[in-house]
């Protein structure tokens, strides 16, 4: 059955939309499996995303079945996972860049949902990517390179990624400095996060993560929900950074054992936490 993976930013996101830069990783731990079938059976929120996704490829009113094991709206990815594994089960074989946009077109200029290109990249890529959209560049970086990881949510704090991006680049389109600004820094942190990751410098890494978590917080209304999850990683010895939209975080270990004591912390608050498999 296709599948498409969860997926979680480390570093420079959300600058993928305005010329900026996103490493990111693909997780296997939750995936969205669709396969055809007689009808469209699947929860009400992502029928449109099935629908669309069909008439994108020229498939009509096709019949597909979705099973996703993805937490809903926290920011990992789950609506492009959806698109990505329909295109795929509908037959769609197209290299991963094409792939990626082709998804990011079912949900931006079908459905106009305010998205960006970073989460369909590392799905149908997979691994760990470093994105500069900048230059227009896509490197793959090795797994291997990565400290231990670990990525948490609350299901009751989730909200559609499409609100936040919406008004973000309403915002940015606007000029307002403290946006355009972050923006642009938001695209060098990546970049140097990439060049720690390559170099193994973890200390390094470990704070341009934090400091991807401060830029955003510098221009955007945090849920406090959302910000509780990074103060509690802090806390624990972790870095911390909205995985995306909001809902979920990710971040880097300072070791393994380090997981039991941020999962305790976390779990108190009503949060999952989970250690990734960087998905192939």
């Amino acid at each position: 059955m296709p599948t498409a993976p969860a997926r979680a930013a480390l570093l420079g996101n959300p600058s993928d939309g305005y010329g900026g830069a996103v490493v990111a990783f693909a997780f296997a731990d939750f995936v969205a499996r669709v396969e055809r079938s007689e009808g469209v059976d699947a929860h009400p929120d992502a029928v449109p995303l099935l629908r669309a996704a069909a008439r994108r490829a020229d498939a009509g009113d096709a019949g597909l079945r979705l099973r996703t094991t993805i937490p809903r709206e926290v920011g990992l990815g789950g609506s492009s996972a959806i698109v990505i594994a329909a295109l795929r089960a509908l037959g769609v074989d197209r290299p991963p860049d094409e792939l990626a946009r082709m998804a990011l077109a079912v949900e931006v200029e079908d459905l106009g949902i305010a998205a960006g290109l970073q989460d369909r990249l590392v799905q149908a890529h997979g691994g760990m990517l470093s994105m500069d959209f900048g230059e227009g560049t896509i490197e793959a970086l090795e797994p291997g390179l990565l400290p231990p990881l670990y990525v948490a949510w609350r299901e009751d704090a989730g909200a559609p990624s499409g609100r936040f991006h919406g008004d973000l680049r309403a915002r940015f389109q606007r000029g307002e400095r403290a946006v355009v600004a972050a923006m642009a820094e938001l695209g060098d942190v990546a970049r140097a996060g990439a060049a720690a990751l390559r170099a193994g410098d973890r200390a390094q890494l470990h704070r341009l993560v934090d400091r991807t978590f401060d830029l955003r917080s510098s221009f955007a209304e945090l849920d406090p929900r959302h910000v509780r999850m990074v103060e509690l990683a802090r806390a624990a010895g972790a870095s911390a950074n909205f995985a995306g939209s909001g809902g979920a975080i990710a971040g880097t270990l300072p070791d393994p054992e380090a997981f039991d004591a941020l999962r305790t912390a976390l779990r108190a608050e009503g949060c999952h936490a989970i250690q990734p498999t960087v998905a192939d």
